[in-house]
């Protein structure tokens, strides 16, 4: 092990440069700006050398636990003297609002993609499987809007399910963040049987009390990311501020009121928000399911990873 190596109980510690040494003789994907600009959340930041120090030695890693999986898939094959159905390997993305879920989830797609273009990959999230805001406003809970029982989680497992089995047709709802709610199911992505499928969500790690299966039992690799949760509420902030910037010409955005309207008001709203709701499940229900996760991404300030840790066994 590197002289930058920590251990804890669960998990090896890296800093940047004890992981980026990690990234072994694969190929390493160039990627460009432009690419980066095509696959990171709105107003999330990434830089290339995050791509190299970072994401080339996690791509690799996952590849790794993916041809494992595929070794223990033909394992059980051969003990059943029959063939087994195909089944994808799924990486589940968790943390809070704001913190980058979807940038790591679609850059972690694109490198996969480029590196391995035998192999098909797909990302969905579990926004979709939130309650519609109608049925949010009729339970009386629309300002709980994220917490557990917010979503469906029958209807999320159900989903999971049939893809794991490797049915060939998979219908996954879809949410639309510019009018803050759930998109008809003739709207839905469909999932066919993808080699690699990566599911992002706040909730994935999550252990609901009622259940006796889990959103987690489906995944064969999980990443938690990480951070303080004051610089994620600075992110949640400016990227409010940006939405605001963009939605004053469009009447149907959800923030159209509030971009049109007075500015110091509204950012009060957003804090309110990041207060009562996001910071209130972050704490409650999300950071709890950090040590869940596989491996841990930390950020410090402007989305600057500089800390991974892997789960030991």
């Amino acid at each position: 092990m590197g002289d930058n190596l920590a251990v804890t109980r669960n998990y090896y510690q890296f800093d940047r440069g004890a992981w980026a040494d990690l990234h072994g003789h694969t190929r390493r994907t160039e990627i460009t700006d432009a690419d980066l600009q095509s696959v990171k959340a709105f107003n999330d930041k990434i830089s290339l050398d995050d791509v190299r120090t970072i994401y080339w030695p996690l791509r690799r890693l996952v590849y790794l636990y993916f041809k494992n999986y595929r070794q223990k898939r033909q394992t059980l094959a051969h003990f059943l003297n029959k063939d087994v159905a195909p089944s994808p390997f799924i990486i589940g993305i968790a943390g809070s609002v704001a913190v980058g879920k979807s940038t790591t989830a679609r850059l972690l797609d694109l490198l996969l993609e480029r590196t391995y273009p035998q192999l098909t990959i797909q990302t969905v999230t579990t926004d979709g499987f939130l309650y519609p805001n109608a049925e949010l406003t009729r339970r009386g809970i629309l300002d709980r809007k994220g917490f557990p029982e917010s979503y469906d989680m029958g209807q999320l497992l159900a989903v999971l399910d049939a893809i794991k089995a490797g049915n060939q047709d998979v219908a996954v709802p879809a949410y639309d963040h510019q009018i803050y709610d759930v998109l008809p199911m003739s709207e839905a992505i469909h999932v066919r049987q993808p080699d690699i499928l990566i599911v992002e969500g706040i909730n994935v790690l999550q252990l609901p009390s009622n259940a006796q299966i889990y959103v987690s039992d489906f995944f064969d690799f999980s990443i938690y990311v990480d951070a303080n949760p004051a610089l994620i509420e600075e992110w949640y902030l400016d990227r409010f501020g940006a939405l605001l910037d963009t939605a004053f010409t469009d009447p149907d955005n959800y923030y159209y009121d509030y971009a049109v309207g007075n500015r110091a008001e509204a950012f009060a709203m957003a804090r309110r928000v990041w207060r009562d709701v996001n910071l209130k499940n972050l704490i409650e229900y999300i950071e709890p399911t950090r040590s869940r996760a596989d491996l841990i991404l930390h950020k410090t300030a402007h989305h600057r990873i500089d800390e991974v840790d892997l789960r030991k066994y």
